[in-house]
């Protein structure tokens, strides 16, 4: 690193231009990351919170991809499905976006459960015909508090309950109902049959299924069934907009690559005629390479430090509408994927130092 060290000294303007570059680039990959994780969170943490391993469908046609807005289960599915082998609950789960009246008027997600039932997110469990449960973002939406009236479609409900939990589903905030309310709402497919108001969807706890025991259960129930974590991409416009912001971060972290190796091929072309003079004095070109290689990993990882402090920061400084997420993921692993990217770019631009002749390059000068 003699050289490298010497260099960052002495050519301090284009080693701090580059590096807030690099300081830029990091902020927008990791905040973008925290962005998308936040409206991931938004749109799909009534799924993926849910006390269960498993979401059974029922589609309009089998091959059907699930959708939340399509599914549609019967009684005696989740009836079925509770007694299989292997399966410890399976409580039926309403869920529709309505229009609800309070002191103001807003879109929320009911989501219809069974008094009693384990998918309610507090201890319990409770749900009264005629009541409504909100979360704070649905209180403080429409403006009401405990003993207040709602109008959820065409039923008038009383608040039961405002529960410190902050779940949503598609960008709006989740109530919570029994599933008798729910089929009353007028929930699309929650048409009452003679075992009582079906259901979107069955939330299933396994223990011991593998894959093909649940495909058999499908294949015979008429259901799909897939993992509380596949089941976001049966949420409306999620799997769009995570892929949309998803490309734009591997966009970021290819043009961070390119970035950096365009600045040293410039950087290593501008100082041919010093790296002849080292290999004519004896310098070896593996000494060389390790001490380029050094050097942009010193202008990485210093450059990716300050930009995710930059978010980490920043996410603090934002009003907690906002929805951005931090976490290891959202930050250390892109501030990780940046570093190596960018060591890839620089080492195939300093590869051109094997191909440095000292004799032609001293004699050009």
């Amino acid at each position: 690193m003699f050289v490298a060290l010497r260099d960052l000294k002495y050519a301090r303007g284009r080693f701090v231009v580059m590096s807030v570059v690099i300081v830029l680039i990091t902020f927008l990959v990791t905040f973008l990351a925290s962005l998308t994780s936040g409206l991931a969170r938004e749109s799909t943490s009534a799924v993926t919170e849910l006390p269960a391993d498993h979401v059974a469908f029922s589609m309009p046609a089998q091959d059907d991809a699930p959708e939340f807005t399509a599914s549609r289960v019967a009684p005696d599915q989740w009836a079925d499905w509770a007694d299989a082998p292997g399966v410890e609950a399976a409580d039926p789960l309403g869920v529709a976006t309505t229009r609800a009246e309070g002191a103001t008027t807003t879109s929320v997600t009911a989501l219809g459960v069974d008094d009693g039932s384990p998918l309610v997110p507090w201890n319990s469990g409770d749900l009264e015909p005629g009541t409504v449960v909100l979360t704070p973002a649905a209180a403080e939406a429409l403006a009401t508090q405990v003993g207040d009236a709602v109008n959820l479609g065409a039923s008038e409900l009383t608040i039961a309950e405002i529960v410190d939990v902050e779940q949503s589903l598609s960008h709006t905030p989740v109530v919570w109902i029994t599933l008798d309310d729910w089929q009353a709402i007028g929930a699309h497919g929650a048409d009452s049959g003679a075992d009582g108001p079906a259901a979107t969807v069955i939330a299933l706890t396994t223990s011991g299924m593998d894959d093909a025991a649940i495909a058999d259960i499908d294949d015979r129930l008429g259901t799909t069934t897939v993992t509380t974590t596949d089941a976001r991409s049966a949420v409306p416009a999620f799997a769009g907009e995570n892929t949309s912001l998803t490309i734009m971060q591997a966009f970021l972290l290819v043009i961070s690559a390119l970035v950096v190796g365009a600045f040293f091929t410039v950087w290593t072309i501008s100082r041919s005629g010093d790296i002849a003079v080292l290999k004519a004095l004896g310098a070896s070109t593996g000494y060389l390479l390790r001490d380029a290689l050094g050097q942009a990993a010193l202008l990485l990882i210093g450059g990716v430090a300050v930009g995710t402090g930059f978010t980490i920061a920043g996410v603090w400084l934002l009003p907690a509408e906002v929805p951005v997420v931090v976490t290891t993921g959202t930050t250390l692993l892109p501030a990780a994927g940046l570093i190596a990217l960018g060591l890839v770019g620089a080492g195939v631009s300093v590869a051109r130092i094997t191909r440095i002749d000292p004799h032609a390059a001293l004699a050009a000068r």
